[in-house]
């Protein structure tokens, strides 16, 4: 008996599976073996049921002191070419304005800004409030909490409950990257180390608001590093069960310092995304998400343990700055025929996996009511020749 066929037992007998096994996992050569095993977990859990909601992405500052190697978004001072930070009025109309009424989250992610005090933050969040209180924030990675506790002289609980306070709904899953210490010194070494990342995300559960989490893969790390990684993220999921859904990021490596390297391929990110959903059986949700792997690889992984696409976006500009080519925006009407296309039922969600509108699945994929139309027709047009 091999050991993924060893594995494969342990995963169809809900056995949790060890940091040597998650090894195996991203050894494994057969990818469609892997693929239906991280398929049947995603299946047992949500069926053919997938995910995606109506949301719009916003960054206020991409100002930030950090400077990651692999990031092509931050700028290390206000005034600096390409150097933005939004003002209230700005970013209140944005919202505002959005002309879908359908709108259900609002998602933040920003720059490590030096001189914005905390309360120009506070402020942001209420005005959405004020403008649109049936939106959910879900702002503020835990990189940005844990900076803003050591900024501002406050624990991670205090900056939470303040922000909670002025509106925050949940934090997304960004800032992660790689936990483990020797990659995170290499990476991104004047942000939250890995503790504090996991620090800032506990201190949240424990408010009950709950968070994402995130690994960006496909850089200088090791197998070894991605397993590590996602193991530690089981453990305090373990502890405090407040993550909604884990997201592999694949890096891109245009406009930063790690250009030489190149970008994970579809097949690593198909693995890595199978390997993630067999390693966190303490996970619900595990997404695809289409900015980063690309539209066609994050509908494929849809099989291979995936059950949700995420969202709209609307505008997204960190992978675009290093040099992303999927479009800023999917309507609604895109992500329900990608997601039927791949033989699931689309189901539109709020950010806490609230069901809005469960979809009808397809009868047949697109191409085969093509198809079928233009037999249909050829037959009409027989008739009328009396053929």
């Amino acid at each position: 008996m091999s050991l993924t066929r060893a594995i494969e037992d342990k995963v169809r007998a809900g056995e949790r599976l060890t940091y040597d096994e998650g090894c195996q996992l991203f050894l494994e050569r057969d990818l469609l073996k892997l693929g239906a095993l991280a398929n049947w977990v995603r299946e047992q859990r949500h069926g053919d049921r997938t995910y995606f909601n109506v949301n719009m992405r916003f960054e206020a500052t991409n100002v930030c002191e950090a400077s990651c190697s692999f990031c092509a978004f931050a700028k290390l001072k206000e005034g600096a070419p390409g150097a933005h930070t939004t003002t209230h009025e700005a970013a209140w109309k944005e919202l505002a304005e959005h002309p879908d009424p359908r709108l259900t989250e609002l998602h933040m992610v920003n720059g490590l800004h030096p001189h914005l005090p905390f309360e120009w933050y506070e402020e942001l969040l209420r005005g959405w409030k004020r403008v649109r209180p049936d939106v959910h924030l879900k702002c503020f990675t835990g990189v940005e909490i844990h900076f803003f506790a050591q900024k501002f002289g406050m624990t991670h609980t205090e900056v939470l409950s303040r922000l909670r306070a002025a509106g925050l709904g949940s934090l997304p899953g960004g800032g992660a990257e790689i936990l483990h210490a020797d990659v995170r010194r290499r990476i991104a070494t004047d942000k939250a180390d890995g503790d504090e990342y996991l620090a800032a995300h506990r201190a949240a559960h424990k408010l009950g608001l709950p968070s994402n989490c995130t690994m960006l893969y496909g850089h200088i790390e090791t197998f070894e590093h991605r397993v590590d990684h996602l193991l530690q993220l089981r453990a305090l999921q373990d502890e405090t069960n407040g993550f909604q859904c884990f997201i592999p990021l694949a890096f891109h490596n245009e406009n930063n310092s790690l250009k030489q390297l190149p970008e994970p391929t579809a097949v690593d990110s198909l693995r890595t995304l199978a390997v993630s959903r067999l390693l966190l059986d303490n996970f619900a949700h595990i997404k695809a998400y289409w900015v980063s792997m690309g539209v066609a690889t994050a509908q494929t992984a849809l099989r291979f343990g995936a059950d949700d696409l995420d969202g709209t976006i609307v505008h997204e500009s960190i992978y675009h700055s290093a040099g992303s080519r999927v479009p800023m925006a999917l309507s609604r009407d895109e992500l329900v025929r990608l997601i039927r296309e791949a033989g699931r039922t689309p189901v539109e969600r709020d950010t806490t996996y609230g069901v809005v509108e469960e979809l009808p699945r397809a009868e047949l994929p697109e191409a085969a009511l093509k198809l079928r139309e233009r037999l249909a027709e050829k037959r009409s047009l027989s008739v009328v020749m009396g053929n």
